[in-house]
């Protein structure tokens, strides 16, 4: 199998790898759009601030290349919310994969929101195997706003969607590779999916 994660400068990477390696697969860096094309799986990954990391996409063409992908594409944390159609973060436009805004947590509660927290209303076959209110790892400030293409549920202050999906695009608002035990049961799942290309 091809696994390719996206490397446009603004990714925890290692981990990702590590995670990957743990289940018996080399995942390739790359940000080679024919590579990245012809991968049998995709994780579109993320770490930092909205804005600079649009700008990188923009400037290797990233940006127009990832929403035409066919195959399995998983984003993760920022990766995920990039996918969105705007963030509030840096007032940002995003991909538009995903019909929904991106908000940042009001004064109330503590940002960001950082260690572990339930996820629920789990559908998919992302989530095959991972149990109704298990516990994933998140680290953000801003989020995905609860909308159709929710694909799981967290409440943070208010509830949000912890996971989005629409046709081939998955996402993912917390850190598989450092949630333990469900975690790498979400990427086994993510490895399992069927690709279309």
């Amino acid at each position: 199998m091809k696994l390719i994660i996206i490397d446009y400068g603004a990714g925890n990477i290692k981990s990702i790898q590590f995670a990957f390696k743990r289940l018996g697969v080399d995942a390739i860096l790359s940000s080679n759009i024919d590579e990245i094309k012809t991968a049998d799986k995709v994780i579109f990954p993320g770490v930092g601030e909205a804005s600079s990391a649009m700008k990188m996409l923009q400037e290797s063409g990233l940006d127009k290349i990832i929403p035409t992908l066919k195959q399995p594409v998983l984003g993760i944390c920022l990766g995920m919310q990039l996918m969105c159609n705007f963030s509030e973060e840096g007032n940002t436009k995003g991909l538009g994969i995903f019909d929904v805004e991106i908000k940042r947590f009001s004064n109330a509660v503590k940002v960001p929101q950082m260690g572990w927290n339930t996820v629920s209303n789990l559908k998919s076959a992302l989530f095959a195997g991972v149990k109704e209110k298990e516990f994933m790892y998140l680290v953000h400030s801003f989020y995905a706003e609860n909308c159709k293409e929710s694909i799981a549920t967290t409440t943070y202050g208010t509830a949000y969607a912890a996971a989005l999906q629409k046709d081939n695009f998955y996402g993912v608002q917390f850190h598989p590779e450092k949630s333990s035990l469900a975690g790498e049961q979400l990427l086994k799942n993510f490895l399992a999916l069927k690709t279309n290309n």
